[in-house]
């Protein structure tokens, strides 16, 4: 997985009744874009430190002047 400030990492939710969740990654701390992330959640403003794993997908903005 590879990621940079400003990608959103999509949280599958990974039982019955448990929803998706998005988060914009605001730190990068690992080598080369690789976990773990400091990451912002979308749906209460919640900030942590995530190690994604399988149920995780990075979502890439494209690349332009919006881009940090």
């Amino acid at each position: 997985m590879e990621a940079t400030v400003g990608d959103k990492l999509l949280v599958h939710g990974r039982v019955v009744g448990m929803h998706d969740r998005t988060a914009e990654i605001i730190e990068v701390l690992g080598d080369h874009g690789s976990p773990p992330y400091r990451v912002r959640y979308e749906d209460d403003g919640h900030e942590c430190l995530v190690s994604p794993g399988p149920d995780s997908v990075v979502r890439h903005l494209p690349p332009g002047p919006g881009r940090r």
